[in-house]
């Protein structure tokens, strides 16, 4: 089924219009690659865990490669490409096709303020390759797309917040919890594979 999976992943990114907050322009950037690779039959995603670092709010998540933007990043994609090869050691190349990109998100919504967008842009990659992920990565990924599209993976989780309990939706992927604003980026990926799946329960920032 990959093969065919990867190919709807493509059809619904080439007709997809992802969505921008209103004054992007004006906010801080970050942006963060989504690669896609069929291994040994089985469509995956490549994701990382962040290291454990002390004042980083994303610390021992699971995440995508990625990063804040430079000054010398021209836009976005070049972040994700130049994060991508910073942290796991791929080089993506013209040859690993940037297949679509999906909705901004911004990461810290608030009265007063504009926050963070995240921009997150998908990529083919046909080749084989080594990783080599430096200091920021605890551990690299390769997450089965079939995994997260069955409704009967998903669990549930309580975050701490402000002290506050909310609950959230999560999967549990060999004892990794991918939950926040990576699900919701996987989340709007599988929206193009089936569609608004009522037993996908969401978490959506306001």
């Amino acid at each position: 089924m990959s093969v065919p999976l990867l190919q709807i992943i493509e059809t619904g990114l080439a007709g997809h219009r992802p969505s921008r907050p209103w004054l992007r322009r004006l906010r801080k950037r970050s942006a963060v690659a989504l690669v896609l690779q069929v291994r040994e039959g089985e469509l995956h995603i490549l994701m990382i865990k962040r290291a454990e670092r002390e004042g980083d709010p994303w610390s021992g998540h699971m995440a995508f490669p990625g990063g804040r933007m430079d000054k010398a990043d021209a836009h976005g994609f070049a972040v994700a490409v130049r994060e991508t090869e910073e942290e796991v050691g791929l080089q993506l190349e013209p040859t690993d096709r940037c297949i679509g990109r999906l909705s901004d998100i911004n990461t810290r919504p608030g009265r007063g303020a504009l926050g963070m967008i995240v921009s997150a842009f998908v990529f083919r990659l046909e080749r084989e390759v080594e990783l080599r992920p430096n200091y920021e990565v605890a551990e690299v990924v390769w997450v089965p797309l079939e995994f997260l599209l069955d409704p009967d993976n998903r669990e549930k989780m309580v975050w701490p917040y402000k002290g506050m309990e909310i609950p959230m939706p999560c999967y549990m992927y060999e004892g990794r919890r991918i939950w926040g604003l990576s699900l919701m980026m996987l989340d709007e990926l599988m929206d193009l594979v089936e569609g608004d799946n009522p037993r996908r329960e969401r978490w959506r920032r306001r």
